[in-house]
Parts: C-alpha cells; sequence; structure tokens
C-alpha cells in the first residue's frame, strides 16, 4: 500500500517550500511591499514550513531594475532586511535560472549571504550550465536543488539522461516540474517512479512542483507523497503565473505532522492575499489555462489572453489548437 493511505500518520523526512514570492512575483513582477513580505516570512516561521523561497537571482544586465520588484534579484542586503539574523529553523532560498542569471558573479560564499538553498531551474536542452551553477553553489557552501521544467513534453530517454547526469553531481534534490500543468496522477506516479529510480541510485531527494491547469496540482502532490518524493513546494492562495500551484493552505491541512500548522497560513490569505485580488492582481484557474494544460503547451497564450482580458474561450480554444 501506498503511504499516501496512512493518513493518519506522517513522513519525517518531508520537506515544505513556500514558493510565493518567487512564483507570485510573476503576476505582478515583484512588487510586494515590504510589510507583505515581512508578514509572510513570520507567518513561514509560525506555520513550521521548512524553506522560504524569496524569489529570484535575476542578472540585472538582462533584466531592468527599474521594471522589477527586488525579488526579482533578491540581493543578500534587501533578504536581511526582511529576515535579519534569521534566528529561527525557517532556511532561505532563491532560485537561479539557467541562462537568466549571472551566478558566477552574483551568488557569492554562504558565508556572506542569508540564504541557505540555491534552487537552478533549467530546461533538459540546458543541463550542461545547470551541472556547472551546481558545482558552483555547492562549492560556495549552500544546499542546491534542481529543477527539471517542463517535463510532461520531455521524451523519457532525454529524462533518463539529464537524471543520470545530475545524480553525479552534488545537487542535493531533484525537482519533477509539472511547468504546463498537463500531468494526470496516474502519469505523475510513473514520472514520480522514474526520478525516484536514479534518486535511490545516487542518494538524491526527490522533490515536486506542480501547476493547476486541470485543477490537479494538489491531487499531483499528494500522489507523489504516496510515491515517495519528499520536497514539496507550494504557494499561499496557489498564487502564480496563470493556473497557479498547489495550495499551502491543502497542504499543510493534509500533511499530519505536528509541527505544521496551517491556521497562520489561513490568517495570512485573510489579511493579505486577499488584498492581492482585490488590487487587481489576477491568477488562478480559469478556462483558458485548462486549454493549455490540456495541450500540453506552455502557458504564454493563456496568459496574454488573462492580461488582454478577452472573453472569447472558443476562439481561444481554435487558435490555440491550430498551434500543435
Amino acid at each position: 500500500m501506498k503511504e499516501i493511505s496512512k493518513l493518519m500518520s506522517y513522513r519525517e523526512s518531508i520537506r515544505v517550500v513556500e514558493a510565493t514570492l518567487r512564483d507570485g512575483g510573476l503576476v505582478n513582477d515583484f512588487f510586494f511591499e515590504d510589510d507583505f513580505v515581512k508578514s509572510l516570512y513570520l507567518t513561514n516561521i509560525k506555520s513550521g514550513v521548512d524553506y522560504m523561497e524569496f524569489g529570484y537571482r535575476g542578472d540585472k544586465e538582462m533584466f531592468d531594475p527599474e521594471k522589477f520588484g527586488k525579488w526579482k534579484f533578491c540581493d543578500d542586503d534587501d533578504i536581511r532586511a526582511i529576515v535579519g539574523d534569521n534566528e529561527s529553523d525557517l532556511k532561505i532560498a532563491i532560485m537561479a535560472d539557467v541562462g537568466r542569471c549571472n551566478y558566477k558573479q552574483d551568488i557569492r560564499p554562504k558565508s556572506e549571504s542569508p540564504v541557505d538553498l540555491i534552487r537552478v531551474a533549467t530546461y533538459i536542452n540546458q543541463i550542461p550550465t545547470a551541472v556547472d551553477m551546481i558545482e558552483h553553489a555547492k562549492n560556495n557552501g549552500y544546499e542546491v536543488s534542481c529543477n527539471i521544467m517542463a517535463i510532461s513534453s520531455a521524451q523519457e530517454g532525454d529524462v533518463r539522461a539529464a537524471l543520470d547526469i545530475l545524480g553525479q553531481t552534488a545537487v542535493d534534490v531533484i525537482y519533477i516540474v509539472d511547468s504546463f500543468g498537463a500531468l494526470y496522477p496516474e502519469q505523475l506516479q510513473r514520472v514520480a517512479a522514474l526520478y525516484m529510480e536514479y534518486g535511490e541510485k545516487y542518494n538524491k531527494k526527490i522533490g515536486i512542483h506542480a501547476h493547476n491547469n486541470q485543477q490537479l496540482a494538489f491531487a499531483n502532490t499528494i500522489e507523489a507523497v504516496g510515491d515517495g518524493v519528499d520536497w514539496l513546494d507550494a504557494t499561499y492562495s496557489a498564487i502564480d503565473r496563470g493556473a497557479g500551484n498547489c495550495a499551502m493552505e491543502l497542504l499543510l491541512g493534509f500533511l499530519k505532522n505536528p509541527k505544521y500548522k496551517v491556521f497562520p497560513v489561513i490568517k495570512f490569505i485573510d489579511e493579505h492575499m486577499n488584498k492581492l485580488r482585490e488590487n487587481g492582481v489576477k491568477w488562478g484557474y480559469d478556462l483558458q489555462y485548462l486549454m493549455t494544460g490540456l495541450l500540453n503547451q506552455h502557458p504564454r497564450t493563456a496568459i496574454e489572453f488573462t492580461k488582454k482580458d478577452r472573453k472569447d474561450y472558443a476562439e481561444f480554444y481554435k487558435e490555440i489548437v491550430a498551434l500543435d
């Protein structure tokens, strides 16, 4: 029987990664007020989550700091202004995208930074650079994970090759990422088995980052738990560009470890996330994101549909079918 069926117990090895600023920043260009970020940090401590992802370590030569909020870049001093010396059990994470981060310059030794975990994000065709980023971060004293994006559009042979390469690096965690929200739990089970094969071979943890195009982010995440996946990503109110992620309030309600507490999450949503929606920030399941998920397509067309405030869903479906 799957461990997922043991709903009265918990697995000590599970780690919850909270990604509201990083994923949520994609819907408002990372312009979060400091009060929001500080409240989120304190809420994460109260709720018992294991890691808080502040945002990206973006390349300022590539991305104009005038056009993005500070969490597109996650300068160490900006993080310190929120966490101080971070005298808590909560660990701090940032994401470094292959091709969008000047990592040799901007990822300095851990002794100079409040960051604990560097999350390298890569597509399969970028694996050699991802390996260099992993080794650079690890040599500088960080925990390191690697997110292989758009896994639903990759060939199994390519995935195996990527996992074999990553397994031989110093990476601590390798992530399944359903970027398009296209996977069903039955498919996720097979993907997780593949990742677990290499995780066990190379002694690596496996993580899951699910998207909600078909309202399956939570279902796929708890499927992954039952398949042995230990690292679980979630965001408050499921915020992310497009259809969103696995909702933290759902995930902590499911996990039975007494260190996780759902009430602080609900309180933060009540006081802060609802205000974002009231102020016009848009995210969450809608028909346009369902369509791209069904067709296993990147949600960029659905995001543009949303920005234009279009409502002609049938016409949009005809447009994106023509893209296949």
